[in-house]
């Protein structure tokens, strides 16, 4: 069995996506202390709960495949967009000596960002984390791929995955074109999903908790329900119009979600307008229905962690092409 070490782990999605593809998940490191809580509520394997920075890998055991979906906030149109000179961006370097410092280089990394990460500062960041690894003896592939198209669940979410494996003989690089492995080339397209959930199978079927519903008396209520007429649909309220998902699907999670209404998916039932619960965000990305968070995490929490995640049942697709490059 492949053996896996993760980093930047959040609440544990890639790991949980490979795992589902076969392979056995070693250790993983996460620095927050609210994710660590429902990682280690929900995994059984080694966590190293401290800063990437302070982890001595030298003294980790090796592992066949490294991933991590490493900070975003450096390279998102959202951000500032200050690459590789802010600190978080940085950290992508402590990937790069994870690999050196393992007791042997992995056979193969992947890691996960944001969709826009290649064309940010005009490609020159895409040139930085291809040219590290690649000074690392990793072939080097890039892609965008999107749950909605490749997986059967209803989300819109599109995030670039960075996929490389060492010693590659046979692969192609052009430093201003794309880059690819050949043996993982060899197993593209990814398909496409042939069948899509309805959007309401996202759902939790049972009673839902009244602090998830707008009370008349909020503010932007006479606007919520002047434009949030379907049930079969999510809508965002983006501050000051409504706009709904003309897909029939969920608009992309995000990790600001529990920071205001305006961020979380909203949709119409039988009692009224609500915005999308935690645990159906969940469902969104894929998690089964074992995974639960501490009940005592906070709602603003619950939806972070969420937000920040990544689709498993995606990640289960990649992961299973990985391993039959491996």
């Amino acid at each position: 069995m492949k053996t896996l070490g993760g980093l930047f782990s959040g609440i544990g999605g890639i790991e949980s996506g490979f795992e589902k593809a076969g392979f056995k998940t070693l250790w993983s490191n996460e620095n927050d202390p609210y994710s660590v809580r429902s990682f280690k509520h929900n995994y059984k394997h080694q966590l190293y709960a401290e800063d990437i920075r302070k982890v001595d890998f030298k003294k980790l055991k090796p592992v066949d495949v490294l991933v991590g979906g490493f900070p975003c906030q450096a390279f998102s149109v959202a951000g500032y967009q200050k690459g590789f000179k802010d600190p978080r961006g940085n950290l992508f370097f402590d990937i790069c000596r994870a690999i050196t410092e393992l007791p042997k280089m992995p056979k193969a990394v992947m890691l996960e960002n944001v969709k826009n990460i290649r064309g940010h500062d005009g490609g020159k960041t895409a040139k930085v984390i291809t040219k590290s690894l690649r000074d690392l003896g990793y072939s080097v592939f890039w892609n965008v791929f999107n749950t909605s198209v490749h997986t059967d669940i209803p989300q819109n979410r599109e995030r670039t995955f960075i996929i490389g494996f060492k010693d590659e003989v046979d692969w192609d690089f052009e430093p201003n074109k794309k880059t690819s492995s050949s043996i993982f080339n060899s197993h593209l397209p990814l398909a496409k999903s042939k069948t899509k959930k309805k959007f309401r199978e996202m759902l939790e079927s049972g009673e839902v908790e009244e602090r998830y519903y707008y009370k008349q008396n909020s503010y932007m209520y006479k606007d919520l329900k002047k434009s949030i007429n379907s049930k079969d649909t999510a809508y965002q309220w983006r501050r000051i119009y409504v706009r709904e998902n003309k897909s029939n699907e969920c608009p992309t999670l995000t990790a600001n979600m529990g920071t205001g209404g305006h961020n979380v998916p909203l949709i119409k039932d039988d009692l009224g307008i609500r915005k999308l619960t935690p645990r159906e965000c969940l469902n969104f990305q894929g998690f089964p229905k074992s995974f639960k968070f501490p009940d005592d995490m906070p709602v603003s929490q619950r939806y972070k962690q969420v937000g920040n995640a990544v689709t498993v049942t995606l990640i289960a697709k990649i992961a299973k092409i990985i391993l039959k490059s491996l």
